[in-house]
């Protein structure tokens, strides 16, 4: 690691973050979340997301404000276009939660960055969601996460940071283990 004078800041409270997971130990329950959003039909295949409230730390929580997300298909696919496809809103997920984890991880290793910059692909047939092949799946079949990092440290910590986020990662989890979704109709 490259020592500065000065101290490493990139934004990330790593005090409060342990602070929170030491906490854990005594209190697991208040461990225990439960991530909400609403989602609206607008017109066609656009629809509206809102998120605003979440349970966890053993209470309700609110967000400072509430978060709107438009999803929609593109012309290409006889839409309006109002937004990202769902699919593009998954790797935008994945982008941020996995460059979350470098901010950490780069704050608690006292490795100051200068920019942080992903390319998120994703591979996807359409002939699976349209139901023209019934051998190809509906989701992607392939996901590239590609970084581009400037840093106060070598090529061999930057790699070590990123495979740190991936490990801690909640989206990358979700994308690469099978997780029970259950549907239901009121």
């Amino acid at each position: 690691m490259t020592s500065t004078d000065l101290p490493v800041d990139n934004g990330v409270n790593v005090e409060a973050l342990l602070g929170a997971r030491n906490a854990l130990a005594d209190t697991p329950e208040i461990a225990r979340f439960r991530w909400r959003a609403t989602n609206s039909w607008v017109r066609g295949t656009h629809s509206e997301s809102t998120v605003e409230s979440f349970y966890g730390f053993g209470e309700e929580q609110r967000h400072k404000r509430t978060f709107r997300f438009d999803a929609d298909h593109p012309e290409a696919f006889a839409a309006e276009d109002n937004g990202a496809t769902p699919v593009e809103l998954v790797l935008v997920a994945l982008g941020s939660c996995l460059t979350a984890g470098v901010a950490s991880v780069a704050q608690q290793r006292s490795i100051q960055l200068r920019s942080v910059r992903a390319t998120i692909e994703a591979d996807f047939d359409l002939h699976g969601i349209l139901g023209a092949d019934p051998e190809v799946r509906n989701g992607f079949s392939g996901v590239r996460v590609s970084y581009d990092i400037d840093a106060d440290a070598g090529p061999d910590e930057i790699k070590a940071l990123v495979a740190q986020s991936q490990k801690r990662s909640a989206v990358y989890d979700i994308l690469t283990n099978p997780t029970d979704v259950s549907v239901e109709v009121a």
